[in-house]
């Protein structure tokens, strides 16, 4: 599980916006692209195979730790109906140190659903493979 922002506008990445062009050649002029409305964070749970579910939060709506627990129960509703014949002795399931993640509502949430956390060190920097490869695309 991890999570992450969407903008509410296309922003072109610098891959995107290269051109060829002469040394002598003037750049051309670019306009400043605002920013529309803003950004929405996404929850996004995956496992070996792909992903499970996409959660955008709604306007106005905080993660704490009532709402991320309600995201675990859907994402055992999920497991069910997807990956049923693959999810025999339990699951494995790996999230940083947010807040609403280590507070203890989640924790009894976790244990009560048969989720056995991984733990995740304190000092790792938070880097997830889901960062350099999933969210790149998702984003595209």
């Amino acid at each position: 599980m991890d999570e992450t922002w969407f903008y509410h506008y296309d922003p072109e990445t610098k891959q995107q916006s290269m051109e060829w062009r002469h040394n002598d050649s003037a750049r051309p002029k670019k306009f400043r692209v605002q920013k529309s409305a803003g950004k929405v964070p996404a929850s996004i749970f995956l496992d070996q195979d792909g992903i499970l579910t996409v959660d955008y939060l709604p306007k106005g709506q905080t993660i704490n730790a009532e709402y991320y627990s309600s995201l675990l129960a859907q994402l055992k509703d999920i497991l069910k109906e997807k990956r049923h014949r693959k999810v025999t002795k339990g699951v494995l399931f790996l999230h940083d140190n947010a807040p609403a993640h280590r507070e203890l509502a989640t924790q009894k949430k976790l244990g009560y659903l048969g989720f056995q956390c991984l733990d995740h060190s304190p000092y790792s920097p938070d880097l997830a493979p889901s960062d350099c490869q999933l969210f790149s695309g998702l984003k595209k």
